[in-house]
């Protein structure tokens, strides 16, 4: 199979292979390699660099899995809660959110997005704070 994200009838996928992959620095706040990118979901595995502001998707639902590092995540006006190793995120489109504070690196998370993420979905709450080229740089 090829390392392309692309639109598969059945597949495995080694996420730690490739989240291993991912760089050790970016210039981006977040870096992803996508394994799936059908019109009803998409998956893929991404690394957080830098705290992310407040933002919103518009196309997606998000099923976020962390599989290292910890971080504050903040939705909406609610505290950060800290999410590590093993935790579940879950949010709707047009849910706020963010990364205030990365406590422990690499911060990695497994997500399934439903339907599919567009790599350009993104609407920062402030402008000035991010565009969708500053957010994230996809890697394969």
């Amino acid at each position: 199979m090829s390392s392309e994200a692309s639109v598969v009838d059945h597949a495995v996928f080694d996420v730690a292979e490739y989240a291993a992959r991912l760089p050790q620095t970016s210039d981006t706040m977040v870096a992803d390699h996508r394994f799936t990118d059908d019109e009803a979901a998409s998956a893929r595995v991404f690394r957080v660099y830098k705290p992310t502001p407040p933002h919103t998707h518009s196309t997606c639902d998000e099923y976020l899995y962390s599989l290292s590092g910890r971080c504050l995540m903040k939705f909406g006006d609610e505290e950060p809660v800290e999410v590590g190793p093993g935790k579940l995120v879950v949010f709707k489109r047009g849910v706020v959110h963010s990364v205030p504070k990365i406590l422990e690196e690499p911060m990695v998370f497994l997500s399934v997005d439903t339907p599919r993420r567009a790599p350009r979905d993104i609407r920062f709450v402030e402008s000035g704070t991010g565009t969708p080229d500053s957010f994230m740089r996809q890697k394969d």
